[in-house]
């Protein structure tokens, strides 16, 4: 298991259990104590986890504000369980001979799962832990890789290249994320390197659906890519501000709690 995968399989141990023993990891894993004491220090220095003798506890949730401090692992421990009702109500919108993308994030990589494996679909995706998520379940479906540079914090793949693939194919549907919505600075992500590819998503797709959990609403950061008013469905969970309920009717948008 290479060291991304461990570090994934950790952070939702975490969120399962609240604490990792070290001993316990290493023997899941078949990796040496010493491995996952580093595996541990590093998530430590990312501030997810406290080190503790043996082993390590979840810390609490932080807002993820910026570039530099933003990780999918980190992002995986927030607002898990609404991620998943999340992405299991907007498999619902998904139809046989479909072509979908699926953007990055620690939202949308639970979409796959819940997708019937044996319908088929053309999948577009540019992110390592969507892709092995698609690669998983949905054994039917055409997958097409948007390459380029790895970015390590996000697990994006990013390039010239990739973007222009993506500008020359259509979509039904594209299911983005968001580490931000507002009313009046629009929809943002933490990262500048994901805002040409999401804006040429959302150009070459013809129902464009938001699936963001309810802390992002009214919440903003670094990179702007898209107003509110230019997608068609937004999916959330019950924890909504009641503002945005009526800011999302207004705009004739549609939204799905989950």
């Amino acid at each position: 298991m290479k060291k991304n995968e461990r570090l994934d399989y950790i952070g939702k141990q975490l969120v399962q259990n609240g604490a990792v023993s070290i001993k316990e990891l290493a023997e899941k894993l078949n990796v040496s104590s010493m491995t996952i004491r580093r595996d541990l220090r590093k998530l430590a220095e990312e501030g997810i986890l406290k080190l503790i003798p043996g082993g390590a506890i979840l810390k609490r949730e932080s807002n993820i504000t910026d570039e530099q401090e933003y990780t999918v692992t980190k992002a995986q421990l927030q607002m898990t369980k609404e991620k998943i009702k999340i992405c299991k109500k907007a498999a619902l919108l998904v139809q046989e001979g479909d072509t979908i993308v699926i953007d990055t994030g620690s939202t949308t990589e639970h979409l796959p799962g819940f997708i019937p494996p044996n319908m088929s679909l053309t999948i577009i995706c540019y992110c390592l832990n969507t892709l092995l998520s698609v690669y998983r379940h949905c054994k039917n479906s055409r997958i097409i890789l948007p390459g380029g540079y790895f970015h390590e914090n996000t697990l994006m793949f990013e390039s010239p290249e990739g973007i222009s693939l993506i500008r020359k194919m259509r979509a039904n549907k594209a299911f983005i994320s968001a580490a931000g919505v507002d009313d009046k600075l629009g929809v943002t992500c933490a990262n500048l390197h994901e805002v040409e590819t999401k804006r040429a998503v959302i150009e070459s797709s013809d129902t464009k659906i938001l699936l963001v959990d309810s802390s992002k609403f009214g919440k903003i950061t670094t990179a702007y890519f898209a107003d509110l008013k230019e997608f068609d469905i937004v999916i959330t969970d019950a924890g909504i501000p009641e503002k945005y309920l009526k800011i999302l009717k207004d705009l004739g948008i549609k939204c799905y709690v989950a």
